[in-house]
């Protein structure tokens, strides 16, 4: 059974599942133990430098590093553990680097060795993703971190049979090849993708300190925002096909947006970061469209993907640094003016092809 397709598409949503609960739960845990911007914007700056790195490919060492780290979270979250920050820092450092290890051999082994579809991952990832982010919310008046993150390790413990099973057929790395000629933003980062990641990690770099402090809110209020801009980005990616907003609109909607969560009270502020990760979602996507070309489309999405994770380091650090100096309520004013800039420069640098280097 443990090698039906079926089971493993089941398992490899799990896993996603696991890995967004365990980063929510910790963004949270860690705005609760520290009021510093400066220092909560580290968690997504530590979650997004292994997405940088070359690193080696081994399904089982990254499976092992990705359970080593939701045992760092779990004993963090134990009553006895104290106020310390190092180690939740340390515990997403160690999870994302499991999975940029581990996660794309595997993927790799699934569709070859097993015949899984890429589609079907796809989808039972996009799935898995939003099940965490529920599973954030609902878990922590249940049981609090200590929930959270066992339920983290459960449902990361359904992937074992298939990392077992297939690490051993893992292939060995491939000598390397004649790169193809570059063309414009082929190799390097894409200074549009670039910028629309500065924007979006600023806003969420600080969200659950904001949710805590500005919005009195809780864990469940954040997982429910985080819950329903997921649920935006997913419908995003089932309208984008047929429905095109003009480049500068998307930015100046998510101003008005972001705005109208502060007029809103309750479920209604919470409710439109579906709208918010909709429009979050056909930015994303008019970028795509107008990125330059290449003979390998993976290319040109690793390309736009590393520049997205580029920028959105920068963002973080920049706004915990600017509402370290300042105030953290001033972040909501400089991610509205941040929008309205984006949607005067963004659809021109897009419309050149312009590339960063």
């Amino acid at each position: 059974m443990i090698n039906r397709p079926g089971f493993l598409i089941l398992a490899w949503g799990s896993a996603q599942a696991s890995s967004s609960l365990a980063l929510a739960s910790t963004a949270w845990l860690l705005s609760g133990l520290n009021p510093s911007p400066l220092l909560n914007v580290l968690l997504p700056v530590l979650a997004t430098v292994p997405l940088l790195l070359p690193l080696p490919q081994r399904l089982r060492l990254g499976y092992v590093l990705q359970i080593s780290a939701l045992l760092v979270l779990l004993a963090v979250a134990t009553p006895w553990a104290g106020h310390q920050v190092l180690w939740p820092l340390a515990g997403v450092f160690l999870l994302v680097l499991g999975q940029q290890i581990g996660q794309s051999p595997l993927q790799q082994q699934l569709e070859s060795s097993q015949a899984i579809p890429p589609d079907a991952l796809g989808t039972s990832a996009e799935g898995g993703r939003l099940i965490g982010n529920l599973l954030t919310g609902l878990l922590f008046p249940l049981g609090k971190a200590l929930l959270q993150f066992s339920q983290a390790l459960v449902l990361l413990l359904p992937l074992a049979p298939a990392v077992l099973g297939l690490a051993a057929a893992q292939p060995q790395p491939r000598a390397a090849v004649a790169a193809e000629p570059e063309t414009p933003g082929s190799a390097g980062l894409y200074l549009p993708s670039l910028l629309q990641g500065m924007l979006f990690g600023s806003l969420f770099a600080l969200l659950p300190l904001w949710v805590r402090q500005e919005g009195a809110g809780n864990c469940f209020d954040f997982g429910m925002v985080i819950t329903a801009y997921g649920l935006g980005r997913s419908a995003a990616a089932a309208l984008a096909s047929r429905w095109r907003l003009a480049a500068p609109l998307p930015y100046l909607l998510l101003a008005v947006l972001l705005a109208a969560t502060q007029v809103l009270p309750g479920w209604g502020a919470v409710g439109l970061f579906v709208p918010f990760g909709l429009l979050a979602g056909l930015s994303d996507r008019n970028l795509g469209r107008s990125a330059p070309q290449t003979s390998d489309p993976r290319r040109r999405s690793k390309s736009q993907e590393r520049s997205s994770s580029v920028g959105g380091l920068a963002g973080s650090l920049l706004m915990g640094l600017l509402a370290q100096v300042t105030a953290l309520g001033v972040a909501l004013p400089l991610q509205l003016a941040g929008f309205v800039a984006a949607a005067l420069v963004l659809p021109r640098l897009a419309a050149t092809g312009n590339p960063g280097r």
